[in-house]
């Protein structure tokens, strides 16, 4: 296989290193306190609540769309190996979820609704950058109205995070991991669908990657300036609004319409989807342009930021290791100030498989059969 160009690797390193900072900031969101003595959130809290793992999802899609043809979605019998190869890769994903969910780590994890997303995706993969881009506004807009609707005529959900358990309930997990669950597939398929169209753009144009950061921070910023208004509008006090900054748990209650116009962390309303979903296109734009800038001042400082940002080639290995980290049998100690012995962690594992140029474990092994899926040509009929 040819060596990539400058512009793809810069892309591609651009690329892990939003991966790393969405795996930090999850870090952060299970770790630090949320809430200051006052009352207040924390800074952290603040920054990372709702946007981390939001930005996760949207680089899936991104991911999605790099192995499925970049700007050019694959067609055909490619087509169909790609898509079952990615489905294979989500099935043992969400495996990997159902059993971290059996640990008592008081983390929602994401990794069951990670796989969902992937299969969701499958029939929008041989759309182009445009259609995607307008699906996704679309999906982000429609999809909690629809969900709103829908989730009375459903069963509470019962669990924080799904778990191999619930697997004896198969209706009431799929309910969950796409409606009714801290992440709701169905909701945060508009995520993914802007990843893939983010992904289908020419990424290596740092015109590109300046248009990402600019549109993005500004429909990030003007949701929630938007959002301010309405529901001051609508009657939300100022300590209702506070107490809800602090996040909920994926999605609002359903007794009345204006709880949509809330922009809070995991609220999957239209304002909130819009406004993480603009953090992460600028936070993706401002990492491709960084890279980018840093390698056109020294070849070898590519190297550099993809060896210190290692770990976002390899986030499903250590957001599962951050996951045992935080069961009580396994060092450090369950407590705020452990946040840097986390990212420290993950940080120099990353690095050093980073260095020798190694995938990680877990996206090792999920990735065996997808890989040969990939690989594989089909046979000439025989004349």
């Amino acid at each position: 296989m040819p060596a990539a160009s400058a512009s793809e690797s810069t892309r591609l390193v651009g690329v892990d290193v939003a991966r790393c900072l969405a795996l930090l900031g999850m870090i952060a969101t299970h770790v630090v306190e949320a809430r200051d003595l006052d009352g207040t959130l924390t800074s952290l809290q603040w920054l990372a609540g709702g946007r981390a793992s939001a930005l996760f999802a949207v680089l899936a899609g991104v991911s999605l769309a790099l192995v499925t043809g970049r700007r050019t979605p694959v067609r055909g019998a490619t087509r169909a190996r790609a898509s079952a190869a990615i489905a294979v890769r989500a099935g043992s994903v969400a495996l990997v979820g159902l059993v971290l969910g059996q640990l008592e780590t008081g983390i929602a994890i994401i990794l069951t609704s990670y796989g969902v997303l992937f299969l969701l995706a499958l029939p929008f993969l041989g759309l182009h950058a445009r259609g995607l881009l307008l699906l996704a506004v679309g999906w982000a807009v429609t999809a909690p109205v629809l969900s709103h609707l829908v989730r009375p005529e459903l069963p509470d959900r019962r669990f924080a995070s799904p778990h191999l358990d619930q697997l004896a309930e198969p209706g009431r997990l799929v309910s969950e991991l796409l409606l009714t669950g801290y992440y709701p597939a169905f909701g945060w398929l508009a995520y993914l669908l802007l990843g893939l169209g983010i992904g289908r753009l020419d990424l290596a144009r740092a015109s590109v990657q300046g248009l990402l950061a600019v549109v993005g921070l500004a429909v990030a910023v003007g949701s929630a300036v938007v959002s301010g208004i309405a529901t001051r509008a609508a009657g939300f006090t100022e300590a209702e609004l506070l107490d809800l900054a602090g996040g909920m748990f994926g999605q609002t209650p359903t007794d009345r319409w204006d709880w949509l116009l809330l922009v809070a962390p995991h609220s999957t309303t239209p304002f909130d989807l819009l406004q993480t979903a603009g953090s992460a296109a600028f936070v993706l734009g401002s990492c491709l342009l960084a890279v980018g800038w840093l390698a056109g001042l020294a070849p070898a400082a590519e190297r550099v930021v993809a060896i210190v940002f290692g770990a976002g080639k390899m986030t499903l290995t250590l957001y599962t290791l951050h996951v045992v980290m935080r069961t009580e049998q396994v060092w450090p100690a369950e407590e705020p100030d452990t946040f840097v012995l986390h990212v420290l962690v993950v940080l120099w594992i990353g690095s050093g498989y980073a260095a020798l140029r190694r995938r990680g474990p877990l996206e090792a092994a999920v990735g065996l059969v997808p890989d040969l899926i990939r690989r594989s040509r089909p046979r000439l009929a025989r004349r």
